[in-house]
């Protein structure tokens, strides 16, 4: 909770003189832990990750928080820089956001200024990444993702999967000529139908979701997720002490399983939520 006084805030958290005492304002609040691993196998690391958090109460409510994780494609490290090279064009893009900008068009935006600089950066190579990226403000989540890379909510001991996988695997479960159960043993359950940097234009899959104080969001390159259920990674998460120990326990037991693929998780944990509605595309307060 940030204090005000009477719509003032203090940088420190003390009293203004001559000020009457303070009352609380629900804000956004977040905690987070990050961690990525090579793998058993694997001598590079072609995940990467990062994110943005907001300086002031007021950068958090004109822009929110901003996490991503990307998972590189090419080998003899042409992976790491495609994945390097999009996470570092989403974050300098979303600093340099205008304030309050509608977080799902944003975010497509973003994505497409990571595609070009991944290809200029390519020249040609072939190397490509895979990305997703969560940005949060006020009491909301907007989700947007390319490739095999996932996001997940967990809450009430219980996790959901909030993105769907852009294979090739995928695609033809959409169309009905696979079953979900034959996707586990696919051949094309690896082969992206959608990436950054393999083409001109690319499109992010995006949607929104309201979020709640206690709510735990994960993302998490396939060396995870291919290695744990739904109910390893709710067990892990609703289990353990904080979110860092929770990150290392998810890594260990995707190395554990298997190994033989970079893991990285990125928790967020939501601490108390801003409630706001929405009237002409602008935000106001819910009491």
């Amino acid at each position: 909770m940030f204090q005000f006084y009477r719509g003032q805030k203090t940088a420190h958290g003390g009293p203004i003189p001559g000020m009457p005492e303070p009352f609380d304002i629900a804000m956004l609040e977040i905690d987070f832990a990050e961690l990525s691993d090579p793998g058993r196998v694997r001598v590079d690391n072609e995940d990467y990750l990062g994110h943005v958090a907001p300086e002031t109460p007021e950068r958090a409510q004109s822009h929110g928080w901003l996490f991503a994780v990307a998972d590189g494609v090419g080998g003899h490290e042409k992976g790491e820089v495609a994945s390097r090279t999009a996470i570092e064009a989403l974050l300098d893009g979303f600093r340099g956001a205008a304030k309050a900008e509608p977080l799902s068009g944003l975010l497509q935006n973003l994505v497409r200024r990571a595609n070009t600089r991944v290809l200029d950066a390519g020249m040609n190579s072939g190397m490509a990444t895979t990305l997703v990226v969560c940005a949060l403000r006020y009491d909301r989540v907007v989700v947007a993702h390319v490739g095999d890379s996932r996001c997940y909510l967990i809450r009430q001991k219980e996790a959901t999967l909030l993105t769907r996988d852009h294979t090739v695997a995928g695609e033809h479960v959409r169309l009905g000529l696979l079953s979900a159960d034959e996707v586990a043993d696919a051949e094309t359950r690896h082969i992206l139908s959608r990436s950054l940097g393999t083409g001109l234009s690319v499109n992010a899959e995006i949607n929104d979701h309201q979020v709640f104080p206690g709510d735990v969001l994960l993302l998490c390159s396939d060396g995870l997720h291919g290695a744990l259920s739904l109910g390893d990674i709710a067990g892990v998460v609703s289990g353990a002490e904080n979110l860092d120990v929770a990150a290392r326990k998810l890594v260990m037991l995707a190395n554990d399983r298997d190994g033989s693929d970079n893991v990285t998780a990125q928790l967020i944990g939501v601490q108390n939520v801003e409630r706001v509605g929405m009237y002409r595309g602008r935000p106001y307060k819910l009491r």
